[in-house]
């Protein structure tokens, strides 16, 4: 079985890309599993302050759901950035819609994002510092169920920094809570010559107790439902790491 996990539509700010058309698309390259995953954002510098819709989200699924007659498993999803901010916010959304999969990222730190400007200031080294300390709050709080795309940074300083000691710090509370992570391969679509993440941090997730992954393309144009996605799931695989999708908040083994 395929499955795409991180998938964003037409109710996310920064796409166009309607439910349909994906379901079309995973029908045409065998995609079995879809989990529609909208932005949600709180932070007033991002331009998707407020977009998400959850009525206009549900209303668009449930009727693209009724017509696939179980020929593809859809999910329904969000990503909701900055949980630990925006905490009381997650829990009313989670509590009044019947999400299958919330996936938890860290985009901005307080105003910055890592755009060129803030390149030009920050070297990778000094972002990520700042960045890891986000992520630690993130999953102290906790509350979804996959920690999006973990080194974020590298997709656009093409690197990465951390310490084994962070590291170890995050996948204890992250498997605390019974969190677990998402291979994102979006950063290979941006050059990148791995996943987010990639073996270093697998392998330290790994050593911590990590048993599952998620596995998402991060599209936002149907063109790139599930874009290598084989790249993660043999990654995940080299690692003895189980594919996992959510479905009521709760964790199904994908069988190949």
């Amino acid at each position: 079985m395929w499955a795409d996990l991180h998938i964003h539509t037409e109710y996310s700010c920064d796409s166009e890309a309607k439910i349909e058309e994906y379901v079309k698309q995973a029908t045409a390259i065998n995609l079995q599993m879809l989990c529609f995953t909208d932005h949600v954002d709180f932070n007033k510098n991002d331009y998707g302050y407020n977009h998400y819709n959850p009525e206009k989200f549900f209303e668009g699924y449930h009727r693209v759901k009724a017509s696939c007659k179980n020929r593809i498993r859809l999910f329904a999803g969000i990503e909701f950035s900055e949980p630990h901010l925006y905490a009381e916010k997650l829990n009313q959304l989670s509590s009044d819609y019947p999400y299958d999969y919330i996936i938890g990222s860290i985009h901005w730190i307080g105003n910055l994002f890592p755009c060129q400007e803030v390149q030009n200031r920050f070297s990778a080294k000094e972002f990520y510092t700042l960045y890891w300390k986000e992520v630690l709050n993130t999953v102290k709080q906790g509350g979804f169920d996959a920690l999006g795309h973990i080194d974020f940074p590298k997709r656009y300083y093409g690197e990465i920094y951390y310490t084994e000691a962070m590291m170890n710090e995050i996948f204890k509370y992250l498997l605390d809570k019974d969190m677990i992570l998402e291979v994102n391969t979006s950063s290979l679509r941006k050059g990148n010559s791995r996943p987010m993440p990639g073996d270093e941090l697998l392998k330290i997730y790994k050593a911590n107790g990590g048993q599952y992954v998620t596995i998402g393309s991060d599209a936002h144009e149907v063109k790139d439902l599930g874009a290598n996605i084989h790249i993660a799931k043999t990654l995940a695989e080299a690692f003895d790491l189980q594919e996992v999708v959510y479905e009521s908040r709760k964790r199904i083994p994908v069988t190949y």
